[in-house]
């Protein structure tokens, strides 16, 4: 493992302490019997990885006990890992920019998951690759959210289109314009937080979508949804929610090390399997990483 990627493991480490706390305790001093398996199914539900994955894994870690003739907890616990990353290896793709000049990405969440500091990161990410981006500020319900996307771009030395109190749809069609005219590698539009019970809100994100169809015949190229881990099972249902109105391209999770409920990864690779293409633990620039299955589980077990 490269230094840096060694960096992050250990800072994903401690960022999935409050998940990983209470899996790992099943098995100090564990024999393996029914009461192992029940506690184990415990666990895994108190960090929020639902019943059908929970379900899934404990039927498929029975298995694996069986064909290595498992006789010790740490080597279940080991099993376990592995039964975990082969559930979360499809969330696991790279975000490809370089196919379409630009590469259109719209950005959506719920207010307070941490959409715009998500895509200020983000901007870093791929300037970091040599990317050239334009912001599109088409948040303009929240005179906040334009003030902290301008501040991001400053930071990362970025383009941004913004109007003040400008219609979302607009900023999004002018910012894909500008980012074909300028010969950007890639344009990131903030649409604004959403609640997916909002209907009239959800219907403007398809608006925007629309709109951006409309300046590129092949745009969007991705639409990604920013969910926090904190919020456990009811990040499943956002992600159900947005992707019946927005048809979601990948998934940016954030916050995972305030939370003892990132086993919700683990229910979104169950039943909704969207790529995962980015995790967050904490909130310096470089605090968000592409999203590896092995590392999470192994992070995850400790």
């Amino acid at each position: 493992m490269a230094a840096e990627r060694k960096g992050w493991f250990n800072k994903l480490k401690t960022g999935l302490r409050k998940t990983g706390t209470g899996i790992q305790a099943v098995f100090v001093n564990a024999q393996i019997d029914d009461a192992l398996y029940e506690e184990l199914e415990s666990a895994l539900l108190m960090a929020d990885t639902g019943v059908k994955a929970t379900e899934f894994l404990l039927d498929d870690l029975r298995g694996r006990v069986k064909r290595q003739m498992a006789t010790d907890a740490a080597q279940v616990k080991r099993l376990l890992a592995d039964a975990i990353t082969d559930l979360l290896k499809p969330l696991e793709k790279p975000l490809m920019i370089g196919q379409f000049t630009p590469t259109v990405i719209m950005v959506a969440g719920v207010n307070g998951a941490g959409k715009t500091t998500s895509i200020g990161k983000l901007t870093k990410h791929l300037a970091n690759e040599g990317a050239s981006v334009l912001l599109a500020a088409a948040d303009t319900f929240r005179a906040a959210a334009r003030e902290q996307l301008l501040v991001w771009a400053d930071r990362n030395t970025v383009e941004i289109v913004s109007q003040e109190g400008g219609d979302p749809s607009a900023v999004s069609f002018d910012a894909v314009t500008a980012g074909k005219a300028r010969g950007k590698d890639v344009v990131l539009v903030d649409t604004a937080g959403r609640l997916p019970t909002q209907l009239h809100l959800m219907d403007e994100l398809k608006k925007i979508k629309r709109v951006v169809t409309k300046a590129d015949a092949t745009a969007p190229h991705e639409v990604l949804l920013v969910i926090d881990g904190n919020t456990g099972q009811n990040a499943l249902a956002q992600v159900r929610a947005f992707d019946e109105t927005l048809g979601l391209t990948g998934l940016v999770v954030t916050k995972l090390d305030g939370t003892a409920k990132g086993g919700v990864l683990c229910a979104i690779a169950r039943e909704r399997p969207i790529p995962v293409y980015f995790i967050g633990v904490g909130e310096k620039l470089e605090d968000l990483e592409t999203f590896n299955a092995r590392e999470f589980a192994q992070a995850l077990l400790g």
